[in-house]
């Protein structure tokens, strides 16, 4: 199944922004993949987060083939340590069983999800171990197909704007500009910033000042660098857009 839109969402973007239409009209209909398994997905995000695509769906075809359907109850009956053996890291492993505990016991009304708002549903769902405000928004767009979904910690959605329309930095400001333009369609404006930030349209550029080569970590940087380097929120899968596309 693949993330739905048509004519009208396009039509409606191009007439908001020229520049993006053509952007639409040169690459064509864009095809992600969706898992409407509100349950499934959020542990597809968590197992994501740090880690390559390939590695994801390395793991995520172990579970499967051993767990069957994974839910609530197949994740309580595996644990931790079996968790653990597919190839997930501790931490992620016990932010998963955590999560099943939850939807198990009714204290996360999971399904409940589907009839809040977006802000309601990213704060519920961003208030789960291990799940972060941008890990939410791409459960609102991946699994619940929600049409109005841009977000300003991606760095695939920050890298196509630059390449479009010529910026060298995106803040919240100029970000907030572009979620007005598009709205309500902003889930079809990310598919398509998504696949020219992956390169799908030849001669465009990313136009963010170049950085200057870092100096030579010393081991107490090095040690420091690797202790911001958790498992939160998804920091480190944003980039993962760009893999995929």
């Amino acid at each position: 199944m693949y993330f739905s839109y048509g004519q009208k969402e396009t039509a409606y973007l191009k007439q908001r922004d020229p520049r993006l239409g053509a952007i639409i009209d040169q690459i064509g209909p864009v095809y992600r993949e969706t898992d409407p398994d509100l349950f499934s997905s959020v542990v597809h995000h968590i197992i994501g987060q740090q880690i390559s695509t390939k590695a994801q769906a390395t793991i995520w075809n172990r579970m499967q083939q051993t767990l069957g359907k994974i839910d609530a109850a197949s994740v309580q009956a595996a644990g931790i340590r079996r968790l653990q053996a597919f190839g997930i890291t501790f931490r992620k492993a016990e932010y998963i069983v955590d999560f099943a505990d939850k939807v198990q016991s009714g204290r996360f009304d999971l399904e409940g999800i589907r009839q809040k708002s977006d802000a309601e549903a990213i704060a519920a769902l961003s208030a789960l171990k291990g799940v972060g405000v941008w890990t939410a928004e791409m459960i609102l767009l991946f699994c619940m197909q929600r049409p109005d979904v841009f977000s300003f910690d991606d760095l695939a959605i920050q890298r196509g704007l630059r390449m479009v329309y010529h910026h060298r930095r995106i803040n919240r400001k100029l970000f907030e500009k572009y979620r007005r333009r598009f709205s309500p369609y902003c889930s079809v404006a990310s598919l398509y910033l998504w696949a020219v930030a992956g390169g799908a349209v030849k001669g465009l550029k990313d136009y963010a000042p170049q950085k200057k080569a870092p100096a030579k970590s010393t081991g107490s940087n090095k040690q420091r660098i690797k202790q911001t380097q958790t498992d939160g929120g998804g920091k480190y899968s944003r980039q993962n857009h760009l893999n995929k596309l």
